[in-house]
């Protein structure tokens, strides 16, 4: 049982590290898509630069298209429109010099850029058009690289099984060709060898050679994106989600460094955020993506974006709807609060008043009987006049007998009609509460410990397991148990009421009748004997769950 504990306790830490990081990523990820106008005019500048070589009216046709070379380079992944402008500048330069190398090269070029914008039927026809017996051995590897690339797309997309077995087929003939002329520290070979141990769901041996391939290069650089989109599709495969959008995230981030715009990290990122509910992310990332496969025109990235936009906007407009009725809802409740507040504070103030009223009746009422007392004194001395004269003779005596029995039957009379008359006035203006409560403090001292009785059944019916609970957050030696069972003492009450939202020092010490000071005391003290991280302690508190009976 302790070691299925510990086992759910570590995979629950790790999960909790993981989301941490993931979250940190995500941060970092959004503070790079904030920066991209600054990373596009790096890579504009450096393109500019190379342009600026062209200016150059001593350059020779071989030259230039050297330089053309480097610029479609630079522009391979930033803008299809560019690239191919210079592609083509390129393939007339190669025809007026009747230089094969460079026609074949450059058509090379022209076909790698049509299949990695979806145009897998045009760039076939530009690779059945190139003489393989008298390519360049230099230019093999592309050739190879290229068909490679075109018939892996044609075999994935295509809808009949035929036809996809026999691309596939010829996707591993072109394969096997480029992975026998690759040395094997190369990258792309690295690639291959990856991309097997993946299709053969050999997925630790995969991630073995993705860990070499990343170590080859940094973070900002096209090989990087590439490297790490894949290690996530090999997590995709285990079910990884968590190191998926790891590395998804990552390749999106090396991305936008890089001024990729060609990509499609950030669009899988999005729609696994959508999976998960994340509505306001995924929203945010697949225009960010639509935005950068517009300004590169990929006829591919626009057609798997538009198979997922429609449904993550139509979400994020439902969720704004949504958004906006509570938003009015509360308003509208707020402004009937505001009301029921204005009425409120009328009728308190017009109570005040009458009990403003009330108190100067009460001063009337004890004037009236300091009279009263001023009254019988007279009274008394009258009497004691009376019991002088009664001594002189019986028949004296009994007439003053007679006369006092009178006298005091009246005064009798007269305190019980001014106390009939202040029980009256005291019921009919409703102060005999007030009246009772502030006679003795042993009436506070009876409620204070109602309160308390009460709070405690109360909270305890709610969270019947929350002494046992707060205990297991604590050492062996800072363990509270209570002197009586069904009761709380003073530090159960204060993290009881913590464990409610009241976590304010001064509003606890309010309630418990306790200061400040002592409450504060009071919270240092039990968490000094924490079993988990200190600061982390009340939010460990805020998570004990209720249980109602």
């Amino acid at each position: 049982m302790r070691v299925l504990i510990l086992l759910i306790f570590i995979c629950s830490c790790n999960f909790i590290y993981a989301q941490k990081e993931i979250d940190s990523l995500l941060v970092v990820l959004e503070k790079t898509m904030e920066n991209r106008k600054g990373y596009d005019s790096q890579k504009e500048l450096h393109i500019r630069n190379l342009k600026d070589l062209l200016d150059d009216e001593s350059l020779s046709l071989e030259q230039i298209y050297q330089i053309n070379n480097n610029i479609i380079s630079e522009y391979e992944t930033y803008s299809f429109d560019a690239t191919l402008s210079y592609i083509e500048q390129n393939i007339s330069i190669a025809n007026k010099l009747k230089n094969q190398l460079f026609i074949d090269e450059s058509r090379l070029n022209l076909a790698k850029l049509l299949a990695s914008s979806g145009r897998d039927k045009e760039a076939y026809d530009i690779l059945t058009d190139i003489d393989r017996e008298h390519l360049a051995d230099k230019l093999l590897n592309r050739y190879y690289s290229n068909y490679k690339k075109v018939y892996l797309d044609l075999s994935f997309y295509s809808l009949a099984n035929e036809n996809k077995q026999k691309y596939s087929n010829y996707y591993k003939v072109y394969t096997d060709s480029l992975f026998n002329r690759l040395d094997p520290s190369t990258e792309e070979y690295l690639a291959i060898v990856e991309t097997k141990f993946r299709d053969n769901r050999q997925i630790l041996e995969s991630l073995k050679i993705n860990t070499r391939r990343l170590a080859m290069t940094n973070i900002g650089t096209r090989t990087y994106s590439l490297a790490s989109f894949e290690r996530s599709l090999s997590y995709e495969l285990e079910l990884n989600k968590d190191e998926q959008k790891k590395y998804l995230i990552l390749s999106a981030i090396s991305d936008i460094q890089a001024a990729v715009k060609d990509n499609a990290s950030l669009t899988t990122l999005a729609l696994l955020l959508f999976e998960e509910n994340k509505i306001d992310r995924a929203h945010k990332y697949i225009n960010f993506s639509f935005e950068d496969a517009e300004f590169y025109n990929s006829r591919l990235r626009f057609i798997l974006i538009s198979n997922i936009l429609p449904v993550i906007t139509k979400a994020y407009q439902e969720r704004s709807e949504m958004q906006r009725v509570k938003l009015q809802n509360l308003l509208i409740a707020i402004s009937i609060l505001g009301v029921v507040l204005l009425f409120t504070v009328f009728f308190i103030f017009k109570q005040v008043r009458h009990l403003s009223t009330t108190r100067n009746e009460l001063i009337q009422a004890n004037e009236q009987f300091k009279e009263l007392n001023l009254k019988l004194n007279n009274t008394n001395s009258k009497l004691e006049k009376l019991n002088e004269d009664l001594s002189e003779s019986s028949l004296v005596k009994e007439h003053y007998i007679g006369t006092f029995l009178s006298i005091q039957s009246n005064y009798i009379d007269k305190l019980d009609a001014y106390r009939s008359m202040v029980k009256r006035h005291i019921i009919t203006k409703k102060v005999a509460d007030l009246f009772e409560k502030t006679k003795s403090k042993q009436l506070i001292d009876d409620e204070l410990k109602l309160f308390y009785k009460n709070f405690d059944d109360t909270f305890l019916h709610i969270y019947p397991n929350f002494v046992e609970k707060l205990n297991n957050l604590l050492i062996e030696e800072g363990k509270i148990i209570p002197k009586n069972k069904g009761f709380l003492n003073t530090e159960l009450r204060i993290f009881a009421l913590i464990r409610l939202g009241i976590t304010d020092s001064s509003i606890i010490a309010k309630l418990l009748r306790y200061s400040v000071n002592t409450i504060y005391n009071y919270r240092v003290k039990v968490k000094n004997n924490c079993a988990v991280p200190r600061d982390n302690f009340e939010d460990e508190v805020m998570k004990i769950g209720a249980s109602i009976k």
